[in-house]
């Protein structure tokens, strides 16, 4: 099978056993702090980019918020949509062709692009497909598309690895990968097993963040940064921008 994206035969193998990971385990206390953070009531229209198996979007909906979930894995669209709650719906769509997705611009309450979900995922050589904007930053070209389909006055959630994290873990032998200073780009080769539980080797690569990157790709895509948290999975807070957690959460508003 032809893949436009390398996440996809990830994501084929590892199928339902994604969910078995510990990382996928605080999905309610992340929407706790979501539905706070986004101001969600019940009724409202959410885009989760990158939705995976749908965890996110299954528990929003079970609070009464419309969520349409899009990933570039059928196999994780087919699980999604399996047991779905009402208010719950699924397509596969690439997070990179957002930009040009006129049905989905401003469409929507709050977007949310959670546990490197599309966001994160582009290497070099997973930029914009067209030729007109050959050699655009991937991840660039997908947060603005994430922008352009939020509401005026909407929010966004974001959560991106961070630089910081990594480059200290690895000066202390905690992380064994391979970070490119360059381009901010870690590369990790780990094994991962499907719901039989055969493993196989792949390669994972993460773009990383530091918050002066957040906020200046909101200032180029109309978003204004409200809040940048330090947060690990399960675990979504305030706590000020550190060098020990893996993650940072933006919050920001569409102006």
């Amino acid at each position: 099978m032809t893949h436009d994206h390398w996440f996809e035969g990830l994501a084929d193998h590892l199928g339902s056993a994604y969910l078995r990971y510990s990382f996928t385990k605080g999905t309610v206390a992340e929407c706790d702090h979501l539905v706070n953070v986004l101001s969600l009531d019940a009724g409202m229209r959410v885009l989760d980019v990158g939705c995976g198996p749908g965890r996110h979007a299954h528990e929003l909906a079970r609070r009464g918020v419309e969520v349409h979930g899009i990933d570039i894995s059928q196999t994780f669209i087919d699980l999604a949509t399996n047991d779905a709650p009402e208010g719950a719906t699924f397509e596969r769509r690439d997070a990179r062709d957002l930009i040009d997705a006129d049905d989905l611009h401003g469409a929507f309450d709050a977007v949310i692009c959670l546990c490197q979900g599309a966001f994160g995922l582009m290497t070099a050589s997973d930029g914009p497909r067209d030729a007109e904007r050959s050699g655009v930053d991937g991840n660039a070209v997908v947060f603005s598309g994430l922008a352009a389909c939020i509401k005026t006055g909407g929010r966004l959630a974001l959560s991106a690895f961070s630089s910081y994290f990594v480059v200290q873990a690895q000066a202390n032998g905690e992380y064994p990968s391979d970070f490119d200073a360059d381009s901010g780009v870690n590369h990790e080769r780990t094994e991962i097993r499907n719901p039989n539980g055969v493993a196989a080797e792949v390669d994972l690569w993460t773009a990383c963040y530091t918050p002066r990157e957040l906020r200046l790709l909101c200032a180029l895509y109309g978003l204004e940064a409200e809040s940048i948290s330090s947060v690990e999975p399960g675990e979504y807070g305030s706590d000020l921008p550190h060098v020990n957690s893996p993650e940072f959460l933006l919050v920001a508003r569409r102006m």
